[in-house]
């Protein structure tokens, strides 16, 4: 699927619209440059997911977990080298638990997936527009 934005606002529109319908358990991998809007897209997820909480980049704690009607774990790995790394921080615990995780900067740690993720990449079209893709591996 794809989709157009032309705000921040509407990024996070399609993330809601996202969040309300994907499934437990699955690993949301996220592609797109710096600014793309990737955390403005989990900051919607969280919406439609039914968490109240103020979503941020961790890009320093590596991690954040949001709590509410359901769980999201929000990984940044833009400071990883590999996908080692991720293990080391116990991506399997994580993945366990049965939580959606947003990957940002999965790029980094492709060997960490097994295939069955949601990839999806957010392109800059220009300063305000953003072209979205959701490539649905897990059905959602």
């Amino acid at each position: 699927m794809e989709y157009i934005t032309n705000s921040e606002k509407e990024t996070e529109t399609i993330g809601e619209q996202f969040g309300r319908r994907v499934k437990d358990g699955t690993v949301v991998a996220m592609y797109g440059d710096l600014g793309a809007g990737k955390t403005a897209f989990v900051r919607g997820m969280a919406r439609g997911m039914g968490i109240d909480a103020r979503v941020s980049s961790p890009t320093f704690t590596i991690v954040n977990e949001y709590l509410g009607e359901r769980t999201l774990i929000h990984f940044d790995m833009y400071r990883l080298g590999s996908a080692d790394e991720l293990f080391d921080i116990g991506w399997e615990d994580y993945l366990a638990r049965g939580a959606v995780c947003a990957v940002e900067w999965s790029e980094n740690v492709e060997d960490a997936f097994f295939g069955d993720e949601v990839r999806l990449t957010i392109e800059k079209l220009s300063d305000t527009a953003r072209k979205i893709t959701i490539e649905e591996g897990t059905p959602c």
